[in-house]
């Protein structure tokens, strides 16, 4: 077991329905640790920066538009082996795929509007983490 950081983003469909805190619950639940945490409102410019990996594919737009119409909240998870256990905690991308329990099985509203992103990598995590937070607001 590796202990590693991850990024968290609590999506605007779950901002707009209040959920953001039992989806911490939920990620404090099963053992990873919020060290750093914000709400904001992304430009469409941060948000084509941030999904930049997804520029070529169909959905790219309407990703960006999604992630700037409301506020999110862009935090930063520790724990064992955070990346894989986030993402489990998370679920399929398609709600109707994912696992009970899962947060996206019982918040997701469809597949864009999926209440939540994380990592899918510890190379990714640590470049999506530095997008979002210096190393001054992280505390571990």
């Amino acid at each position: 077991m590796t202990l590693q950081q991850t990024l968290s983003i609590i999506k605007p469909d779950a901002t707009r329905r209040n959920l953001s805190g039992k989806i911490n619950a939920k990620i404090e639940d099963a053992g990873l640790r919020i060290i750093a945490q914000k709400r904001l409102c992304l430009t469409k410019e941060q948000a084509q920066k941030f999904y930049a990996v997804h520029a070529e594919r169909s959905f790219f737009n309407d990703l960006c538009d999604y992630m700037i119409s409301g506020p999110v909240i862009a935090q930063v998870l520790e724990g064992e082996d955070a990346v894989v256990r986030y993402r489990e905690i998370m679920g399929a991308t398609n709600p109707a795929n994912a696992a009970e329990g899962t947060i996206r099985k019982e918040f997701a509203e469809s597949i864009e509007a999926n209440s939540v992103h994380g990592s899918d990598s510890p190379e990714n995590a640590a470049t999506e983490i530095s997008f979002f937070f210096s190393t001054l607001e992280i505390a571990g």
